[in-house]
């Protein structure tokens, strides 16, 4: 899991169907670049949004695009454990890599630390892919804590953590606390050289979609010694990286993509298109960090 991996928005048309062409062309762009492979069906790719149907055609037409030198994590996380161990499998089926599985969370307050093992237990010996768990509370209002994560990690098949909390003491202690074979990721490059300070091996990073080659570089730069520089990209990066999750969201990854060359598109209802203004303040930020 070494590395940068973009998790990639779905394509729609203005009918709202997905665009299959559309996904094919922005994945052969990013190839161009040194990223480790794609999160198809993540957060950003508004999985939540998706039938079981048109997961598979995502799944199946990203696969075709991706060399096989690069991994295709899948993000497969349902509300129970049944469905997500289904929904793995036809992720694996598609020719997935590895599956990225979200913390169930409708019913957060029977999220203990118990039932997460036993959810994430029961799908890693169902899984015939790798488990990566997947921990966002801005989105699931479920936080794992550092204990909970390292506990898992023993499990073989469970191989990594993408964890977007932002808590870099939490992300230093999993770091700590877990197996020594278990992959901790940033999920998100608003720490992402913090991160690797701390022991993280790469990032899923929303600013790769937009800046591939800028996240690739944080991770060279570290990796060589030149923190300097690594931290100064770290900082320019930082206005971009905000546009596109917490500040403008989905619907700004999507503008961003347009302004770059990619298909952005539509996101799908009830998400809403970003606004004309929020689009020039969106440009204007890209060609600050002189991506434009």
């Amino acid at each position: 899991m070494k590395g940068v991996f973009p998790p990639i928005p779905t394509p729609f048309d203005e009918e709202g169907d997905i665009a299959p062409q559309a996904l094919k062309e922005n994945l052969e762009r990013w190839n161009d670049y040194g990223l480790a492979g794609y999160v198809v069906l993540g957060s950003n790719g508004e999985a939540v949004y998706l039938t079981e149907q048109e997961k598979a055609r995502v799944w199946e037409t990203a696969r075709d695009a991706i060399p096989a030198d690069k991994l295709m994590i899948a993000g497969t996380g349902c509300e129970s454990t049944r469905q997500t161990i289904a929904t793995t499998r036809l992720a694996a089926e598609a020719g997935a890599d590895a599956a990225l599985v979200l913390t169930p969370h409708y019913y957060n307050g029977g999220m203990t630390r118990e039932s997460l093992n036993r959810h994430y237990a029961s799908v890693a010996e169902a899984s015939p892919v790798p488990i990566m768990l997947y921990n966002v509370p801005k989105f699931t209002n479920v936080d794992m804590d550092a204990n909970t994560i390292a506990q898992a990690s023993h499990h073989p098949n469970i191989v990594g953590v993408k964890d977007s909390s932002g808590n870099i003491a939490k992300l230093s202690d999993i770091v700590r606390l877990s197996s020594p074979d278990f992959q901790v990721l940033a999920g998100t490059a608003g720490f992402f050289f913090a991160g690797l300070t701390l022991g993280a091996v790469g990032g899923i990073l929303a600013l790769a979609n937009v800046a591939p080659q800028e996240s690739i570089d944080i991770l060279h730069l570290y990796e060589t010694g030149q923190w300097e520089e690594a931290a100064d990209l770290q900082r320019r990066m930082l206005p971009v990286n905000a546009a596109v999750t917490a500040r403008f969201g989905i619907p700004g990854l999507k503008a961003a993509l347009d302004m770059l060359g990619y298909y952005g598109g539509p996101v799908r209802s009830p998400l809403m298109n970003l606004a004309e203004d929020h689009r020039q303040t969106v440009h204007g930020i890209l060609a600050q960090a002189g991506l434009v």
